[in-house]
């Protein structure tokens, strides 16, 4: 909500090469509060005035020598940073509100002034005006945080896989259909598992052996999205060798909540004969 404070004071820039009109829109807009308010009877030098001072509304007269309000117009579309172009035009020719408000204009104030109406269209355009500008703060803020935390959890991501591989035999990753879709450290070797199988899930010579009961358990846990601590399960190799492994892993899940895989690290905890 846009309080009466704010409204009054909004910088408002009246543009128009008749010192009587100016006097006239100065006074009213005195009357009725407003403390920000800028006058010039030189069009060309609106340009210069808006990009220091970024007007919430500028009153354009329409019918101006050397440069009219309509170039006027063209020329703030390019010179503001924002997508709302502040003008409300002043004009006396019925045929010429069209045409501005194709160009942009959100609306306009007819000659003679009728001081009430004046009023109310000024501050209805502020009011609008200013809860715009309140919006595309907003989404700034709002996207400065989320790329403030994209980067803090790249950040902390980096330093989480330097200190598992650092602390841990293995670093591994898993997709939502729990193929392997990162390995890192001696994994290949202890477990005698190609790459490939890792990558598309094919059963191989190296899946005989394991103790199912654990394995079962350990699924149970990845397909219910549990996170686990210091697993341990076993398998007898080829060489009748019995493996003892120990992993721990948690879920992974992307901005909007959604499951995306696993990660975690792992160990072989010793072999026996």
């Amino acid at each position: 909500m846009i309080i009466d404070a704010e409204i009054l004071g909004a910088s408002i820039l009246i543009v128009d090469d008749q010192p009587a009109n100016v006097s006239l829109l100065e006074g009213l807009l005195g009357d009725a509060g407003y403390t920000r308010v800028q006058s010039t009877m030189q069009p060309r030098s609106v340009f210069a005035l808006h990009r220091k001072h970024a007007f919430d509304l500028i009153l354009l007269d329409l019918q101006m020598p050397g440069m009219d309000g309509f170039e006027v117009i063209e020329g703030l579309k390019t010179n503001d940073a924002d997508a709302y172009l502040p003008v409300l035009v002043v004009t006396a020719q019925p045929g010429h509100k069209l045409r501005a408000l194709k160009l942009g204009v959100r609306d306009f104030i007819s000659k003679p002034f009728d001081v009430s109406e004046v009023k109310m269209r000024i501050r209805n355009m502020l009011e609008v005006r200013l809860l715009y500008r309140r919006l595309a703060q907003h989404n700034e803020r709002l996207e400065r945080a989320v790329r403030e935390r994209t980067a803090e959890l790249r950040e902390s991501e980096a330093r989480y896989r330097s200190l598992t591989e650092l602390a841990s035999d293995w670093y591994w990753e898993q997709d939502t259909h729990g193929a392997f879709t990162r390995v890192s450290g001696p994994v290949i070797e202890m477990l005698g598992i190609r790459v490939d199988t890792l990558t598309n899930g094919r059963a191989t010579e190296a899946d005989a052996g394991w103790n199912e009961t654990e394995r079962g358990a350990l699924r149970d846990l990845i397909a219910a999205r549990e996170p686990f601590l210091d697993f341990v399960f076993s398998r007898v190799n080829a060489a009748g060798v019995q493996q003892r492994f120990q992993v721990s892993g948690q879920p992974m899940f992307d901005q909007a909540c959604r499951f995306v895989g696993y990660r975690g690290v792992g160990v072989e905890l010793l072999a026996q004969a």
